[in-house]
């Protein structure tokens, strides 16, 4: 059972590696931030449309890198579309503990439907150094919403 699981993860992450969703520069983008992984090479241009009531109404990204990071950027602008700035910074938090800890549970955490999607990411943690990639648009979506205009891993 667990080896047909880590295959459908990794079936996921390519598809969305080669196939990535929201992947396009808006026409007049709002709030923008260049994300760099020097290690693994991954670049990433985050886009931002907030309403007046701190909701991500559009994001996307453009870049280029490993199947991970794009992954992982894919899923997350398919997730966080929607959500208030506080609930995507929620998840940001949640997603690098599940990136990062043995013993994260998520059940019963806010947005842990979320989470079970961002699950197929979760391997990297026996990688410490792909922690990066997967966590690099997230990490560049919050500087964005911040106003910041560059992130970089190191």
């Amino acid at each position: 059972m667990l080896d047909e699981l880590r295959e459908l993860y990794q079936e996921v992450i390519l598809d969305h590696g080669k196939n990535p969703r929201n992947f396009r520069r808006p026409n007049k983008p709002k709030r923008e931030a260049a994300g760099k992984n020097p290690l693994c090479g991954d670049q990433l241009v985050v886009y931002v449309d907030v309403d007046h009531n701190e909701c991500i109404v559009d994001v996307s990204f453009l870049g280029k890198g490993c199947a991970i990071s794009i992954a992982s950027a894919s899923l997350m602008t398919e997730i966080v579309k929607g959500k208030s700035i506080a609930d995507a910074k929620a998840l940001l938090d949640n997603f690098i503990k599940m990136c990062t800890t043995d013993d994260f549970d998520f059940k019963g955490e806010d947005g842990a439907e979320e989470l079970e999607r961002l699950q197929v990411l979760s391997g990297v943690r026996q990688f410490p150094v792909r922690v990066k990639c997967a966590t690099l648009a997230w990490h560049a979506l919050d500087a964005a919403v911040k106003g910041v205009e560059e992130i970089s891993t190191e």
